[in-house]
C-alpha cells in the first residue's frame, strides 16, 4: 500500500481550515526547517517540495529516517506531546509550507475528532515504519538494504526517462548511506558495483536505474532467506 500524506486523508473542508490557521513560507534548498532537540513551537504543512528527516545518534552518525513532501505534515508528534523535536527536517529542494502554531494545531485536533484520528493513525504508521527499519538494519546485509532502498525510491520517487527510472529526489551519497546505516565509502563501493553490472547510472545528485531486475535479485536473495 502506498503512503498517503495527512492532507490527502482529510476532507476538503478540514484541509482548507487547517491550512487557513497559518501562513505560507518558502524555504531554499538545504535550509533546516526544524532542529533536533529544539523546543516545539509549530508544525509545517508541506505544500510543495521535498524534505529529509534525519537524526543524530550518540556516536555522531546521521541517520536518514524519512522523506516528507507535498501533503505531509512534519512536527506533528512533537507538537501534540509538547516535546522537543525528535529529528531535524531539511529542505532537499525549494519547499513551500504553511506554518501552524502548535497551540492552534492542538486546538484544531480537539475540535475535529476525525482529524485527530487521522493524525493518530499517521503517527502509528510512522512508528511501524521505524520498527521495520530497525528490523532491516539488524537482519539484512547493507548490500541487500541498499538494493531494497533504491527499488523503494524508484517506486515512490521515480520518473521514466529514455535511460531508465530517474530518482526525482536529489539525495547525496551521504544521505543514501544514512538511510541504510552504512558509511559513504560503502555506498560508493556499492554504486560502483551496480554501475559495473549496468544496473545504475550516476551523476552529481542524480541516479538512474537502468536494470531494476538486478536490484530485485540482490534484494530478493536476502528477503527470501
Amino acid at each position: 500500500m502506498g503512503r498517503v500524506p495527512l492532507l490527502a486523508r482529510l476532507e476538503a473542508r478540514d484541509r482548507r481550515e487547517l491550512l487557513s490557521l497559518g501562513s505560507q513560507v518558502e524555504y531554499r534548498p538545504r535550509t533546516i526547517l526544524m532542529h533536533q532537540q529544539e523546543p516545539t513551537t509549530h508544525v509545517l504543512c508541506l505544500v510543495g517540495g521535498w524534505t529529509k528527516v534525519t537524526a543524530i545518534a550518540p556516536n555522531g552518525y546521521e541517520a536518514l529516517l524519512a522523506l516528507r513532501g507535498p501533503g505531509d505534515v512534519v512536527g506533528e508528534e512533537s507538537a501534540i506531546l509538547e516535546h522537543p523535536q525528535a529529528a531535524t527536517v531539511t529542505a532537499l529542494e525549494t519547499v513551500s509550507a504553511v506554518v501552524v502554531s502548535g497551540e492552534r494545531f492542538r486546538g484544531f485536533m480537539a475540535e475535529r475528532p476525525e482529524v485527530a484520528r487521522e493524525v493518530l493513525k499517521l503517527v502509528t504508521e510512522h512508528m511501524r515504519a521505524a520498527d521495520r527499519r530497525r528490523l532491516e538494519l539488524s537482519s539484512l546485509h547493507v548490500r541487500e538494504r541498499f538494493a531494497a532502498l533504491l527499488l523503494d525510491l524508484a517506486r515512490t520517487h521515480g520518473r521514466r526517462t529514455t535511460e531508465g527510472i530517474e530518482l526525482a529526489i536529489p539525495l547525496s551519497q551521504q544521505e543514501l548511506a544514512g538511510s541504510v546505516g552504512a558509511s559513504r565509502e560503502m555506498v560508493q563501493r556499492l554504486l560502483r558495483e551496480l554501475r559495473d553490472r549496468g544496473a545504475v547510472v550516476t551523476r552529481r545528485r542524480t541516479l538512474v536505474i537502468e536494470r531494476p531486475d538486478v536490484l530485485r535479485r540482490i534484494a530478493g536473495d536476502a528477503l527470501d532467506t
